[in-house]
């Protein structure tokens, strides 16, 4: 089977949908509720069909061209973490999920991919959901499996891990397998990053990119009701800081021919990342433009699914769904 098709839902900077693409599959529609996002893919894929709504208020009967899918994916808002788990929280992302499962009953998809933190797979304040999720869809005839993936394991510069809902029609579902991790050492950030260092005649990038041999930490988007950009919480800015990166903010440039790096010195002699350079630590091409102010657009990279997670997402449920297994056949 050729041209599979997918409807992606709370798009973001499209991570999932880019992923999905290269792997074979074409979008029938994509939606999000957020202005400068809509006008990132419209921007990246002007002949993708994007529409701003809010995933609460969508109404599928309005949209014909998402009934007939293949895959219904969502990289939802990420529902509370361990991390996270002290704040007060209005409840949207639960929500979302549920909404995500809802939509499954409108539109019918062959298979379904939601995508959010890890603890969504196995922790007790998700049981709810899970057995939410689980009513629902076998009732419809799906069987699914959870799961959690590391975007380090996929060639992404980030250890970032990921929980994965793939639920698929009983008569694909026994020829879906969860991706497995790729061949090779992981990407570190030095490597990553390396040639965007130098690309303004800096002539320490090499030594810094020597000192930054390890895959970065977990991209932090933040809130909109919280500040500024930052790379994450205090733990996580301690490591970057190990790096000789000052992640306590996002620079506007790279450094120039004339920066001083001296990280024992403080953070104001270190590194400073960009947006753009966040992008390639989620594994973003260097084409792919994020459109917005510098809060905005590191907010979008930091929530993005990272593209080669979505890739090996794809691929998996495509093999899935082109398989020739007798309860395909006999379907």
């Amino acid at each position: 089977m050729e041209g599979l098709t997918f409807v992606d839902v709370c798009s973001g900077a499209g991570g999932l949908a880019l992923g999905l693409e290269q792997a074979g599959f074409e979008p029938r529609l994509l939606l999000d509720d957020d202005e400068i996002a809509v006008q990132t893919l419209r921007t990246n894929r002007p002949e993708w069909n994007v529409l701003r709504t809010d995933l609460l208020e969508f109404d599928p009967a309005e949209h014909p061209e998402s009934y007939d899918v293949d895959l219904l994916a969502a990289g939802l808002p990420r529902v509370r973490s361990s991390a996270t788990v002290g704040r007060v929280e209005s409840g949207l992302e639960e929500r979302l999920l549920e909404a995500t499962v809802y939509l499954v009953h409108a539109i019918r998809p062959r298979a379904v991919l939601i995508e959010n933190v890890p603890e969504l797979t196995h922790a007790d304040g998700h049981e709810a959901f899970r057995e939410f999720a689980r009513t629902e869809l076998e009732h419809l005839g799906y069987e699914f499996s959870w799961f959690v993936m590391n975007a380090v394991d996929f060639g992404v510069p980030q250890k970032r891990k990921h929980g994965v809902l793939v639920a698929v029609r009983q008569q694909w579902a026994e020829a879906f397998r969860p991706p497995v991790r790729a061949p090779g050492d992981p990407v570190t950030v030095g490597a990553a990053l390396a040639s965007s260092m130098a690309a303004r005649g800096w002539t320490d990038a090499s030594r810094w990119a020597a000192q930054a041999d390890q895959p970065a930490p977990t991209l932090v988007g933040g809130s909109k009701n919280r500040g500024g950009a930052d790379l994450g919480p205090t733990r996580t800015k301690r490591i970057w800081a190990t790096m000789g990166v000052n992640a306590h903010t996002v620079g506007d440039s790279t450094p120039g021919p004339d920066f001083i790096w001296a990280p024992e010195l403080g953070r104001e002699n270190m590194v400073k990342l960009t947006v753009e350079q966040a992008a390639l630590l989620q594994g973003f091409p260097t084409t792919w433009q994020i459109s917005g102010r510098k809060t905005a657009r590191y907010r979008q990279v930091g929530h993005a699914t990272p593209p080669p997670v979505g890739r090996a997402l794809g691929r998996a449920v495509a093999e899935a769904l082109n398989s020739d297994s007798p309860a395909s056949t006999a379907g």
